[in-house]
């Protein structure tokens, strides 16, 4: 495998700095974007160009690209991998707070794309990855907004890989399931604030509930699982469509894929006592 330039959004921690270390142990040419380019230093001395990126501010995508481009000439794989979730019952998360939703996990992501994606298709070759999520294939109580924002992609992807297929430019989506973060504390904190107090109280307690024993019983997979997907991506001159690694990943989607709607209904909300 020769070696790729890559640039990789949201890199300053889990899931991106994995695979920034990851990649730049293959021995690839990394540069790694997020907000918090201190959190990054580690990246830095292992190789890695830093950036500071707000994936929301067109001025900061606009310099990322051009700085690669500079100094490199090429872009060889865009890992669109900077993202959140944000928690509450549609009813009570602000309509503000839901178009950010969007801007950080499908418009920036589609902004950094429409960016890179003339160089790739010069070249006639490249490789965009994009992190989705079981999420983009299930649902549940209180997530909506960040489960809407996982479907949007999904979709958003597909046309993408059809667009570019005839250029040599490969869409690959990432699926991961729980994966080894402060998921408790990444749900209960943003969830009982937005929705601990008023009418959907019970469920949001249920849920962080769920979410604490979830990472008590041992957490998730550790995010070296989906930087190894994403190496293997890379790696292939026809990598898969999609892939779903962590724990629970291809066990959700295939229960969602095989139960239909009532029954899979039953199941989420059978985890929500």
């Amino acid at each position: 495998m020769g070696k790729k330039v890559i640039l990789i959004t949201g890199a300053s921690s889990g899931i991106g700095k994995a695979t920034a270390q990851k990649l730049l142990s293959d021995g690839h040419i990394v540069y790694a974007a997020a907000r918090r380019v201190e959190q990054m230093r580690d990246l830095h001395k292992s190789g890695a160009v830093t950036l500071s990126l707000d994936i929301t501010h067109e001025e900061d995508i606009q310099a990322c690209i051009g700085k690669i481009i500079k100094e490199q000439g090429r872009i060889d794989v865009l890992f669109n991998n900077a993202g959140f979730g944000l928690f509450g019952s549609v009813e009570e998360v602000s309509l503000e707070d839901a178009r950010y939703q969007f801007d950080v996990n499908l418009f920036g992501l589609a902004r950094m794309t429409q960016l890179v994606v003339p160089y790739m298709r010069e070249q006639r070759s490249g490789k965009i990855i994009n992190t989705s999520s079981v999420a983009g294939k299930m649902y549940g109580p209180l997530v909506a907004w960040y489960t809407a924002s996982k479907h949007a992609l999904e979709g958003w992807s597909d046309c993408l890989r059809l667009e570019l297929k005839p250029f040599g430019i490969d869409v690959v989506i990432i699926e991961p399931g729980t994966i080894e973060t402060a998921f408790g504390d990444v749900v209960s904190g943003p969830l009982l604030k937005q929705s601990g107090n008023g009418p959907y109280k019970s469920t949001a307690n249920s849920l962080v509930k769920t979410a604490q024993n979830t990472s008590q019983a041992g957490g998730g997979s550790s995010p070296v699982v989906v930087a190894n997907a994403v190496s293997k991506a890379i790696a292939k001159n026809n990598p898969k469509i999609r892939y779903a690694v962590g724990k629970l990943a291809k066990p959700i989607i295939f229960l969602r894929k095989w139960l239909g709607d009532r029954n899979f209904d039953r199941l989420i909300m059978s985890q929500m006592k």
